[in-house]
């Protein structure tokens, strides 16, 4: 604003110029400090995570407990683990990519994307059968998915999600995959199978541990373990990003999932610990 102008606005509200200079000087001071302080905001480090559709319900809390930990946000992409390597190598953005098995992790290292030549376990899932309380299938159990009442069955699609695969790999075990296979619902990952059943457009879903253990699954629904004998071990593997920027804050976070305080309660959110 113009000197005039100031000299406008103190002749109309009556107000003295030094009143108004100082008033400007505060509102400069005030002014300053809001600057600073959206600058270090805009400083924190942040860490771009390709997770895995099964870690939904699990990165939450991670995020939460990492970033009171360290001060770093985590702004996690989630998706089958297929979709997201391909999309790596395709040249997408990501700093640490934590899939649901070794296979596509593994395919990030062999495509020279990954600063490491093996990829690292992190946790191990499991698969399990779910089913609303309000379903007339009630209680369910592994037999249940024989029962002839059976139409629908949320499966995860097998090419492209691991625990699809594990799924597909239990039914085959059971002999019983050709004959429920029309009535397979197929999702393109596991979060969405899980929607599937929970929606009501499947009476039952192959879904994983960490779905069927958050707090909104197991108010609406319950579920059963399938026989871990049926499927092969769903054992998951992260890599970080050779062309990461932040390769060093990647891997502290990966070293932070292997931390025992850490390993001790994925339980809590449906995964098992690195044995």
């Amino acid at each position: 604003m113009s000197q005039l102008s100031w000299v406008l606005l103190a002749y109309r509200k009556r107000v003295s110029a030094p009143k108004l200079r100082a008033a400007l000087v505060c509102f400069s001071v005030i002014f300053c400090g809001f600057l600073q302080g959206s600058r270090a905001l805009g400083q924190q480090k942040e860490l771009r995570v390709a997770a895995a559709a099964d870690l939904q319900p699990v990165m939450p809390a991670l995020q939460a407990a990492y970033e009171k930990a360290t001060g770093i946000k985590l702004v996690v992409s989630f998706g089958s683990s297929s979709m997201l390597a391909e999309q790596i190598i395709n040249g997408a953005p990501m700093d640490l990519f934590l899939g649901a098995d070794f296979t596509y992790p593994e395919k990030v290292v062999a495509a020279g994307l990954a600063d490491a030549k093996a990829p690292t376990q992190y946790a191990k899932g499991t698969l399990v059968l779910w089913a609303r309380k309000d379903s007339p299938l009630q209680p369910i159990s592994m037999e249940t998915l024989t029962d002839p009442r059976v139409q629908s069955i949320a499966i995860a699609n097998e090419l492209h999600a691991p625990y699809g695969r594990a799924a597909a790999g239990a039914l085959r075990k059971l002999n019983i995959y050709d004959k429920l296979s029309p009535h397979l619902v197929v999702a393109e990952n596991i979060a969405q199978t899980a929607q599937f059943v929970e929606s009501g457009n499947a009476q039952l879903g192959l879904i994983s541990l960490t779905a069927a253990s958050s707090q909104h699954f197991m108010d609406v629904g319950t579920f059963v373990r399938v026989p871990t004998n049926l499927y092969p071990p769903i054992l998951q593997y992260g890599v970080v990003m050779a062309k990461s920027d932040r390769r060093a804050e990647a891997h502290a976070f990966l070293d932070w999932l292997l931390t025992p305080a850490v390993q001790e309660n994925l339980g809590k959110h449906g995964l098992e610990a690195v044995k």
